[in-house]
């Protein structure tokens, strides 16, 4: 009688279905704060308001919000990474809903751009009266899309290269080639990062100026957000790689980072074509 009283408390202790029921985190609600205040923070900054720290309140704000999005979303990693890399909650019908929800995010986000594009397209063409009947506006000196935006074009398109030759070479068992794929793919990010703040240092217009300055700044600036989000993402999952978390069948995060970073790629070319070559 007592074995079978153990039995069924050890039957007990193992979930009758493959689906991972996520465990209560503060991390998701920590983040929407942190984030909240990171907005209100640049809100105030970008508009001079006064705030009960002082006359730079806005930037303290700024500051404070970005640290704790930043330690949220370290400590969610890391919580994600040790359920499924230690505690084996990423089984296959997992893996297959988390896919699946990044896919519906990565199309979120072509939405997202798409709104961009739209807003681009409907002033450029048709100029109005008051942008001189001509695009780009009277006034604006335009950036020459094959100097600085051309090489960003093949960093881009380099670290695109470099991700998936880091991603088939984990698929193989070539560990060496998946640690210097990826190693690449981030040393071109940052110079694609790098390359686009002396781009903006030396642009002789502002998102102030009309706009033409609006969508400019608008598009490529968010499309460098997502660059440096990508770059995360990459950089998490090489870190991971360099820890033996990653095997040649079980690598999700980073078959993940690798597709929002073609995502990054394809709205760059995009924006190269038609922002900076036909709009200039």
């Amino acid at each position: 009688m007592n074995t079978s009283l153990t039995s069924k408390n050890a039957r007990t202790q193992f979930q009758a279905q493959p689906f991972h029921l996520v465990t209560p985190s503060p991390w998701p609600l920590l983040t929407s704060f942190a984030l909240l205040i990171l907005t209100v923070g640049a809100v105030m900054y970008f508009n001079g308001y006064a705030t009960p720290f002082g006359a730079s309140g806005g930037l303290i704000m700024v500051s404070l919000g970005f640290l704790a999005t930043a330690g949220a979303m370290t400590l969610w990693f890391r919580d994600v990474i040790t359920e499924g890399t230690f505690l084996g909650d990423h089984t296959f019908p997992v893996q297959k809903g988390i896919t699946l929800g990044v896919a519906l995010f990565i199309i979120s986000e072509v939405f997202f751009f798409l709104s961009i594009f739209w807003a681009f397209f409907h002033s450029s063409l048709s100029p109005t009266v008051e942008l001189g009947a001509q695009w780009p506006p009277v006034g604006i000196p335009t950036i020459n899309a094959f100097e600085l935006p051309l090489l960003n074009t093949i960093l881009l398109l380099s670290s695109g290269a470099t991700v998936t030759y880091a991603h088939h070479s984990l698929i193989q068992g070539n560990r060496r080639g998946a640690i210097l794929g990826t190693l690449l793919t981030l040393l071109f990010a940052l110079l694609f990062t790098a390359c686009q703040g002396i781009e903006y240092s030396n642009a002789g217009f502002t998102i102030a100026d009309g706009v033409y300055g609006s969508t400019f700044f608008f598009s490529t600036g968010f499309h460098g957000i997502h660059v440096v989000v990508g770059t995360l993402f990459i950089a998490v999952a090489f870190f991971r790689m360099l820890s033996y978390h990653l095997t040649d069948h079980h690598h999700l995060g980073f078959e993940a980072s690798i597709l929002y970073w073609h995502f990054v790629d394809v709205v760059w070319l995009f924006l190269f074509i038609s922002v900076y070559w036909w709009g200039s």
